[in-house]
């Protein structure tokens, strides 16, 4: 599925992945959330409570991810603050449900996260 992440003045396009997770998420939108930055990830409450399907210790830039331990939604675009040399580490294991598929440059343009995400029609 399609989504568009709008952030600041900043728009991103994205999708969800076809996995009973990406299905849950996209039954929400759309959401819309005040975020938190941790080092190059946003992330912000959402209304889902699920445990782990398929738990990540380490991500990629422009993956999409959900954090049980909020529940957030999380946007990883580089290392946060516990990431070694080469590795987005998040502060404890996700589950990846999608990712950015437009230019990461935005996000470093992002000052005051608020975050709406929405499904493209």
């Amino acid at each position: 599925m399609k989504v568009r992440l709008v952030i600041d003045e900043e728009v991103f396009e994205a999708e969800l992945f076809d996995t009973p997770l990406g299905r849950a998420i996209a039954a929400l939108l759309p959401v819309e959330g005040r975020g938190a930055f941790w080092g190059s990830e946003i992330y912000f409450p959402i209304a889902l409570r699920r445990s782990l399907e398929r738990p990540q210790e380490l991500v990629q830039p422009g993956d999409l991810a959900y954090w049980p331990g909020g529940p957030s939604f999380c946007i990883f675009w580089g290392p946060t603050p516990i990431s070694g040399p080469g590795e987005i580490r998040p502060a404890s294991e996700v589950e990846v449900f999608g990712r950015i598929t437009s230019d990461l440059a935005g996000f470093d343009r992002v000052k005051r996260p608020v975050v709406r995400v929405e499904r493209v029609e």
